[in-house]
């Protein structure tokens, strides 16, 4: 072999080697060995003539490979205003992107928020996708659209349609140095589709499936010039129920349009428009407690010291009566515009607009009454007209101090908003568990029904002004320091009248707060990092929207928590883990006064201190799975109820102590099919505050098979296969207890061109 024929044989060898990694196949030294002969020209000694061997193919069927599979490495928008990665963010930080919600069959916002590690999640009607995270629930966790927090999470949640959302971040922990009072267990981004430059995409699905669930959507992304680009998405889901309740039917639509504007390298703006609509006919409530004696089937999956049970034979009832139901139509507008100043300063603005209407009538409690066999109900007429407009504006800074590296905001942020809340009360008919006769739903709009109870207006006008920075700094190349600081006041105008008395309640409660957090991220490799929080948060004692007069007199709780952990990559990037354990104390929560249980005071507390692990890596060019545990120990601290009950070192409501998931996709060789199994767990959890009513924990099994073509993608998914029958929930009342859906099936197909 000639000098130039043993120097290429090396080089040879290492390019096939990369080709094999790059598909998946398994390096083999004799292979490479034979390859760096066979694939070059081989001089013949005894000749000097050069043959001249055909080149070696190498060919194989493998997944697409999967880099950083927990977007550890992506500019995420929710940990930090800097344009920090979720990498460079001392918290820890969730990505469920459109192709994660695809593959897992995820349909609505309560299926995305499911699948959170750590998370539970309950469809309350009133409050559609109720979310528990980090031993907190309700108003503590903030639901943002697109970066605006609108208002508690408990008025604008609903459980629409996925298909508009492009990403649903996830900031676990404190965020009210980001986002104001509240999320004090964390923040949920839901980050819809926009308009891009980079092509003309079509994309979109349809489904059929058990329970005459249909799901439609279609999407398009089109340039209409080198600095202009529009994309529309519309969505619809209908289904007779989710759940299979009956005379539950189910509406959702999704319209999502924006258009981008970038006429050179300096100037970007998007104009983005969200509508969504969804109503749910006689809306479930749950299935209510009964005695044993009254159920045809009684199920042990609640334990408390009364007898009660949830009977399985009524699993499909719905005690509502008929006319009742729950809705809303939000439309929002959004105006961002991002203009670098110069190599180092840039400016932010985004201007806001977001209205909505919801409605909820509905029998709220259905009790069993147990002298008389009956369940005794309640009803409600509620409805809000709910405005909100938001500017803000920011500064950001990126140079070199000292020679290392500085990212530095400061900005300020308006908010008003109003709210309209006619509220009426009462009772209705009771019925029998076994054969309800539900009666038709009070249709008098003056409130007079028989058993009418109060009749109110609440009105509500709030300021909000706040102030904030924060800073990322370099102390090395391999150290970085992060600190944020908020300052918000917040001026609330509200009334209440009363339409059966005539009179009028007026206040005018006013709130200031500071928030800030301090981190830092340390590099012990480019692919490992460990990291490091305090941070603050506060939480009205109720929502402020809602405020009674009474409460309208007391502070801001404050919140305080401590996490650390670590994020790290592995195997080319093919594997992601991320690791915390945190500890969060809320302080200031109402309770009674220890020496006089008649008056309210703010000295309760409650802690929560728990582990989470997330992990995701492709094992072979074939396999690749997904898992997540959380562990979290809930308590309160100090709690005193009415009648002097001593609550001290019980379990928060809706928290189980361990959440886990897993998801396993298999890639076959010979075909264009993928297998995919889906577990989910969560242990038990107390629906009362005096821990008496407790529901067993579950695990739920879902699978798929998909068939890819060319353009499109075919599933066939089952979900609940075991037909697990459990309580996921409980609703207003701690004897009602919203279970999980039976097993069911679905076929669809997504596409793309």
């Amino acid at each position: 072999m000639s000098e130039h024929n043993v120097k290429m044989a090396p080089l040879a060898s290492g390019r096939l080697r990369a080709l094999m990694k790059r598909i998946g196949l398994p390096v083999n030294p004799l292979l490479l060995a034979s390859a760096s002969f066979l694939h070059l020209p081989v001089a013949l000694a005894d000749t000097g003539s050069t043959v001249v061997l055909d080149a070696l193919q190498v060919t194989g069927t493998a997944l697409s490979p999967v880099q950083d599979p927990l977007h550890l490495d992506d500019k995420n928008s929710t940990g930090s205003r800097l344009g920090l990665t979720a990498r460079e963010t001392p918290a820890t930080v969730e990505v469920k992107t459109q192709q994660d919600m695809q593959v897992k069959g995820l349909r609505t916002t309560k299926e995305v928020f499911s699948d959170i590690n750590g998370a539970t999640v309950g469809n309350v009607p009133g409050n559609p996708a109720v979310l528990t995270m980090r031993g907190f629930s309700g108003s503590a966790i903030n639901v943002l659209q697109d970066g605006v927090r609108v208002a508690a999470s408990t008025f604008i949640t609903r459980d629409v349609d996925t298909w508009n959302y492009d990403r649903v971040e996830v900031l676990k922990g404190p965020a009210s140095v980001l986002y104001g009072e509240g999320a004090l267990g964390g923040a949920v981004n839901m980050i819809t589709r926009k308009a891009s430059l980079d092509g003309q995409h079509v994309d979109g699905m349809f489904s059929a499936g058990s329970f005459n669930t249909r799901r439609a959507a279609i999407g398009v992304n089109q340039p209409l010039s080198d600095t202009v680009a529009v994309r529309a998405d519309i969505s619809s889901l209908r289904s007779d129920s989710l759940y299979n309740i009956d005379h539950q039917n189910t509406t959702a639509l999704g319209l999502t349009g924006s258009l981008l504007y970038t006429p050179n390298d300096d100037l970007s703006m998007l104009f983005a428009v969200d509508h969504f609509d969804d109503e749910y006919d006689s809306t479930y409530q749950g299935a209510p407690l009964v005695g044993a004696s009254a159920a045809g089937h009684a199920s042990g999956i609640v334990k408390n010291p009364y007898g009660l049970v949830i009977d399985k034979s009524a699993r499909y009832r719905n005690y509502n009566p008929d006319g009742a139901h729950s809705g809303a139509r939000s439309t929002a507008l959004r105006w961002t515009t991002d203009y670098r100043i110069n190599d180092d300063w840039s400016l932010n603005n985004l201007l806001s607009y977001y209205t909505a209407r919801r409605e909820f009538f509905l029998s709220g409690d259905q009790v069993y009454n147990n002298s008389t066999g009956q369940l005794d109900r309640t009803v409600q007429r509620i409805s809000h007209d709910h405005q909100f407009w938001s500017e803000r504006l920011s500064a950001t800074n990126d140079t070199l101090l000292g020679g290392f590296r500085n990212r530095f905001t400061v900005g300020g942020e308006f908010n008003y908003t109003r709210f309209t809340n006619p509220r009426q009360n009462g009772t209705t008919t009771s019925v029998d568990p076994q054969n309800p006769e539900v009666g038709s739903f009070p249709s008098s709009a003056a409130g007079n029904w028989p058993g009418a109870g109060k009749n109110l207006i609440y009105q509500t006008n709030m300021d909000t002004t706040a102030l904030f920075t924060e800073d990322a700094f370099n102390l090395t190349p391999d150290w970085l320091l992060i600190g944020g600081l908020r300052y918000e006041d917040i001026d609330v105008r509200r009334s209440v009248s009363d339409l059966y008395l005539g009179t009028r309640q007026a206040f005018s409660p006013n709130y200031t707060s500071l928030s800030w957090r301090l981190g830092t991220v340390y590099n012990l490799t480019p692919d490992v990092q460990l990291y490091a929080q305090y941070s603050t948060a506060v939480m009205p004692v109720s929502s402020l929207l809602l405020i009674s007069t009474a409460n309208g007199d007391f502070d801001l709780s404050k919140g305080r928590s401590v996490e650390v952990g670590f994020k790290a990559s592995a195997f080319d990037g093919r594997t992601s883990v991320l690791g915390s354990l945190y500890w969060i104390r809320l302080n200031d929560i109402l309770t009674r006064d220890p020496n006089d249980s008649t008056l309210t005071v703010q000295g309760g507390s409650q802690v929560s201190r728990g582990m989470e692990l997330t992990t995701s890596t492709q094992l072979t060019s074939q396999l690749e799975v997904d898992l997540g545990v959380s562990l979290v120990d809930a308590r309160y601290d100090q709690l005193i109820e009415a009648g002097g009950a001593d609550r001290s070192g019980n379990h928060p409501v809706n928290v189980p102590h361990t959440t886990a998931n897993a998801a396993v996709l298999y890639r076959l060789n010979t075909l264009p099919v993928t297998l995919g199994a889906f577990v989910k767990h969560a242990s038990g959890f107390y629906t009362d505050t005096a821990n008496t009513y407790f529901v067993q924990g579950h695990t739920t099994l879902d699978a798929s098979i998909s068939y890819e073509l060319k353009n499109a993608t075919v599933t066939l998914r089952g979900r609940n296969l075991t037909n697990a029958f459990y309580g996921e929930y409980s609703g207003y009342s701690a004897t009602q207890i919203f279970l999980g859906a039976p097993r069911s099936a679905e076929l669809g197909v997504t596409f793309k061109f």
